[in-house]
């Protein structure tokens, strides 16, 4: 019984969006061994990374985060807009016409 509870736990894991997302585009991508899904809802995106990450890739993946939002999405990241860490980001994006 308890190994079928903590499957079921285990299955529930992964990159879920904040309620605020709920509905909006999913992307995935790996960049450097990293598992990235970028969710874009209107001008919002948020970014999150799967995983563990060693202390000095933190600011290597967060630079990275931003990178990959116009590369799935084709909107551009607003930097004054980027909040949050290595693991979890959300920001403003501006897309070209044809992409809201």
């Amino acid at each position: 019984m308890r190994i079928l509870l903590l499957l079921l736990l285990c299955a529930g894991c992964g990159a879920q969006p904040a309620p605020l997302m709920f509905g909006g585009a999913r992307h995935e991508t790996v960049v450097d061994g990293h598992r990235y899904t970028v969710y874009r809802k209107a001008n919002q995106v948020e970014v999150i990374r799967e995983g563990w990450a060693a202390p000095g890739e933190h600011a290597n993946i967060r630079a990275t985060m931003v990178a990959v939002v116009p590369w799935l999405t084709g909107c551009d990241v607003l930097p004054s807009t980027v909040r949050g860490d290595s693991g979890e980001m959300r920001a403003r994006v501006t897309c070209p016409k044809g992409r809201r």
